[in-house]
Formats: structure tokens, C-alpha cells, sequence
């Protein structure tokens, strides 16, 4: 289980296979186990790197000097320097696209492909930030994500129709049930406040390689839903594809179409590279 640390704390990361290199980048509140079908298609083929966020899966608590998206940014490179990896195609999901276009931005030369998942890059607009923070204070309080919360919280990153009973479901519930309150005010709520208070990177989308660029959204996202992910993709000027059957954790809501999906992006960009 390969730790790398990085201002001071231990970030946990999967690296599987090998080729050239795909860096697949999650939702806040999940870990590494989000990208699971996507490890299992790609890792025969190609190295897959993924990361727990800090305070998430088996990474360690979010350094305190880290307040920003770009820092996590910067730490991830500080990863692909560790692993001697030049370039990757990064996949960034939902704060993983958030922090993944701003290491598109930083060092472009890091990055062969960019695919941006139920992700939106613009600021959080203002009522659901208040009410995302109402949330985090009440966690922060607390020590816990009580039962009533998690009934809140869990349905926002699946589509409206899944069965609540199901294990993809009530897994996530568990998990979340399960984090200690040290996990929680140290680096959950903070982790949240990060990533919802976020600046505007709309104005920059234009710098992005559109030719290498993609941008991917559940046809039921709520949180992200697909109307910001045309938007980005008119910005870029790049295509956008809607994940059918899918919320916002479109990778284990229909793996296969998204799979698929990646496996045509990557051999493009790799058969232009090579």
C-alpha cells in the first residue's frame, strides 16, 4: 500500500500496471474504491495511479498549511515527481476535476489528456454554498454525520431512481457513518470548506487543449448537473458526452459506458503521442 508524504502527512495512492499513465482523481467523501471498475479495465494496458484525498480512504489528515485547491495541485505533482512520471492523462471527477484543471493550468506539460467528470470549475453558486457550509458546521458540531444527515447527503451523488438498498448505496452510507470526529473537523469539513469556497477558473477554460480535452456527466447529476458540463465544454471547445443511467458518481453508476468512454480517449491520445 504505497504512501508518498507530502507536507508532512501521507497520502495514500494506488499504482497498477503499466504504460503509459492515467491519474484518475475522485469526488469529495470517496475514496479510491469509486475508480474500482476503471483500475480493473485499465490496469492491464496501462499504469493507473489513483489517490485517496487527504482525510479520505488511507491518506492522512489535511496539512494544515494546505487552504486551496492549487496546493492539492501542487501536491499531486509533487507525486508524479516521486513516481518519475512526466506526463499523464488525468480523469478528475467531481473535486478531482476542480483541483485536475488547475494542474492542467500550472504544468501543461504534465498533462496528455484531461477528462473532466461531474465536475464544474466555475464557483459554487452562492445558495448551495451556504447551504453545503449549513451542513458542514452542523458535522463540525457535532463530531458525526447523524443518520438524519446522511439522508441528506448520501442520495446527492446518485441518480434520483437507485435502489437505497442497494450495496453501492448503503456501502457509502456506512462509510460515512464510520468517520471518526478528529477525521472529520480535521479534515472532512475543512476538505468541503476548500473545495466549495473555490475561485472562478471559468475565465481561464480557454487555455486548455481542447483537442485533448473531454468532459463527462451523468444524464441525473444533481450536484454537477449537465448543464455546467456544456458550459465548460463550450469554454474549452471541446466535446462533452452525458453518462446515461448515471448521477454524479458516474463511474460506478455505469462503469461500462464509462469505460468505454476512456478506452477510446486514451488510445486516441496515445496513437497521437506515439
Amino acid at each position: 500500500m504505497p504512501f508518498f508524504t507530502v507536507d508532512g502527512q501521507a497520502l495514500h495512492y494506488i499504482d497498477q500496471g503499466t504504460g503509459p499513465a492515467v491519474l484518475l482523481a475522485g469526488s469529495y467523501l470517496w475514496d479510491t474504491a469509486m475508480w474500482a471498475p476503471q483500475i480493473a479495465a485499465l490496469s492491464p494496458h496501462y499504469r493507473v495511479i489513483a489517490l485517496d484525498l487527504w482525510g479520505h480512504g488511507e491518506s492522512g489528515r489535511l496539512p494544515p498549511d494546505t487552504t486551496s485547491l492549487d496546493d492539492i495541485a501542487r501536491q499531486v505533482e509533487a507525486l508524479l515527481d516521486h513516481l518519475q512520471i512526466e506526463q499523464i492523462t488525468l480523469a478528475g471527477l467531481s473535486v478531482g476535476g476542480m483541483w485536475g484543471v488547475r494542474l492542467a493550468l500550472s504544468a501543461p506539460q504534465r498533462i496528455n489528456g484531461l477528462v473532466l467528470m461531474d465536475t464544474y470549475v466555475g464557483v459554487e453558486p452562492e445558495p448551495t454554498r451556504q447551504y453545503y457550509f449549513s451542513l458542514f458546521k452542523q458535522i463540525e458540531e457535532s463530531g458525526e454525520i447523524a443518520p438524519q444527515l446522511l439522508d441528506i447527503v448520501v442520495p446527492i451523488f446518485f441518480r434520483p431512481g437507485i435502489d437505497p438498498q442497494s450495496p453501492l448505496y448503503q456501502d457509502f452510507r456506512a462509510k460515512l457513518a464510520a468517520y471518526t470526529t478528529d477525521r472529520l473537523r480535521e479534515s472532512i469539513v475543512p476538505m468541503g470548506r476548500i473545495t466549495f469556497s473555490r475561485d472562478d477558473l471559468l475565465p481561464r477554460l480557454g487555455e486548455l487543449n481542447a483537442a485533448t480535452t473531454l468532459v463527462l456527466c451523468g444524464d441525473q447529476d444533481k450536484p454537477r448537473p449537465p448543464s455546467e458540463a456544456k458550459e465548460m465544454a463550450e469554454l474549452i471547445g471541446c466535446p462533452w458526452v452525458l453518462v446515461p443511467e448515471a448521477g454524479h458518481i458516474s463511474s460506478l453508476e455505469n462503469p461500462q459506458f464509462v469505460n468505454e468512454v476512456l478506452f477510446t480517449f486514451l488510445a486516441e491520445r496515445n496513437s497521437q503521442r506515439s
